[in-house]
């Protein structure tokens, strides 16, 4: 009888196969290490338990005592649900507080899903209109490749949300309420990207054939007209013009119109009024968006400096994403400061590092894994950007600070958009650590900034590519 026996087939082999696990190296790792009792007992441990559980600092869980010096009266939290749109939250968040103070409201929140559907058609605007330029580069350039795999996400940074509310206005959420798409949006997002990539090779088509821009803008036009169809359907179509009326809170006097408006029947509510989305936000916001600057951190460039980061917007026409780079320092005292002044901060951090969702903490070495592993895991915030493991990955608020006799802040209260199932009923515990190492981007008003640093936008910012670690968008 004859034995068949596999071979592995041949394969070519570099002349220098410098690098390579080779048979005897493997056979020294295998040889150089036996399970003892102590990995015998960490290995039952983690395979029967989650590991986060096993790591977690008791330490520093025990120290949280959720007291903070100053803290911004909320109204309740939001929930982004399953969706890209933490920096809409964190922006919208971040101006509610000043809504509900300075119009006496028993409540409120804006509407999110009214300015997702237009920053889905900016964005596809964008698309196309980036197909259109880069029509004739090669599709393993980089430009293109940035274009294809980001340009039609849902994340985005302060200055999409500068943009979209300059255009478009806000309204409150009885305007236009969430659906089950504008919260769930995996389907959406890759339908609607399924879309564009037809609409893109359509208008890739034309161009081949000689087509004229005219005829290429003409192929855009038409296919925005099916993106409006298509989100209209799921999102519903965004309001022209609304009537609007709030519950006054108990205690505030009863406005005039309020009392003598015959259609009034509980004095505790406003009186109706009709409103534009811009008219809305004239009103009852007012708060000129422009006055706002971004602030960075980012260790592998000078500070003190002006950057932008190449397409990171999300409109045509409008100036992409820019900032000073700062210390963590500066950027602590001018977040104190907007807190002290009662006015929370749009900001945007890395989330992967030592945040619970159960006890609403971030703090520098929450889950001890070099000590359960027995492993170094410790790099540098300059290291981690270099290796692509530092970016800011989502945006939310801060709203509180804890100072101590000194004067130095010890942690922060923060704001998140993740519903009050998580965290301490939606809010987080940042300790100062944690911003040291973790928080990249702050948006302030530029009263809280000092002038050398505004002075820096005033120069040509230098101009970072899109695939910069970094310039991705929050979500």
């Amino acid at each position: 009888m004859t034995t068949n026996v596999l071979k592995r087939p041949d394969t070519p082999k570099a002349e220098s196969a410098q690098g390579v696990l080779t048979p005897e190296f493997l056979g020294e790792l295998r040889g150089g290490y036996s399970m003892g009792r102590e990995d015998r007992a960490l290995h039952n441990a983690v395979t029967n338990n989650a590991i986060d559980s096993m790591a977690l600092n008791r330490n520093a869980v025990r120290g949280e005592d959720g007291h903070f010096s100053h803290r911004i009266k909320l109204d309740g939290v939001t929930d982004q649900k399953q969706s890209g749109r933490c920096w809409m939250f964190a922006g919208l968040n971040a101006l509610r507080p000043q809504v509900i103070r300075e119009h006496r409201m028993e409540s409120f929140e804006f509407s999110t899903a009214y300015l997702q559907f237009w920053d889905k058609i900016e964005k596809s605007n964008l698309y196309l209109e980036s197909v259109i330029e880069l029509r004739d580069a090669d599709f393993l350039d980089r430009n293109w490749e940035q274009v294809n795999r980001n340009g039609i996400e849902e994340g985005g940074w302060w200055n999409f949300l500068v943009a979209l509310v300059g255009k478009y206005g806000v309204v409150p959420l009885s305007a236009m309420p969430e659906t089950k798409s504008s919260s769930e949006t995996r389907t959406l997002n890759e339908i609607l990207g399924r879309l564009l990539r037809r609409c893109a090779a359509r208008i890739m088509e034309l161009h081949a054939d000689g087509a004229e821009m005219d005829r290429l803008r003409d192929e855009k036009a038409a296919a925005l007209k099916e993106v409006y169809r298509f989100l209209a359907i799921n999102l519903g179509e965004p309001p022209v013009e609304f009537e609007w009326r709030f519950r006054i809170r108990k205690g505030a006097d009863k406005t005039a119109e309020a009392e003598d408006s015959p259609n009034v029947e509980d004095v505790g509510l406003s009186a109706p009024e009709t409103h534009t989305p811009l008219s809305f936000y004239g009103k009852y916001v007012g708060s000129a968006l422009g006055d706002y600057v971004c602030l960075y951190n980012d260790p592998h460039n000078e500070l003190g400096k002006h950057y932008c980061f190449d397409r990171a917007r999300n409109m045509v026409g409008e100036k992409c994403m820019d900032f000073v780079n700062v210390g963590t320092d500066t950027m602590k005292e001018i977040v104190k400061s907007s807190i002290l002044a009662n006015e929370p901060l749009w900001f945007a951090a890395n989330m992967s590092f030592d945040q619970s969702t159960e006890h609403g903490l971030m703090a520098v070495d929450l889950f001890d894994y070099a000590s359960l592993f027995g492993i170094e895991l410790n790099i540098t915030k300059a290291q981690r950007t270099r290796f692509y493991s530092g970016a800011s990955n989502h945006a939310m608020a801060f709203i509180g600070v804890d100072i101590s006799a000194e004067g130095s802040p010890q942690k922060w209260l923060v704001e998140n958009s993740w519903g009050d199932t998580k965290g301490k009923k939606g809010l987080w515990s940042l300790q100062d650590s944690w911003f040291s190492e973790h928080v990249y981007t702050v948006i302030a008003h530029k009263r809280h900034v000092p002038a050398e640093i505004l002075k820096c936008f005033e120069g040509e910012a230098k101009v970072l590519p899109a695939w910069y670690p970094g310039a991705c968008a929050v979500l």
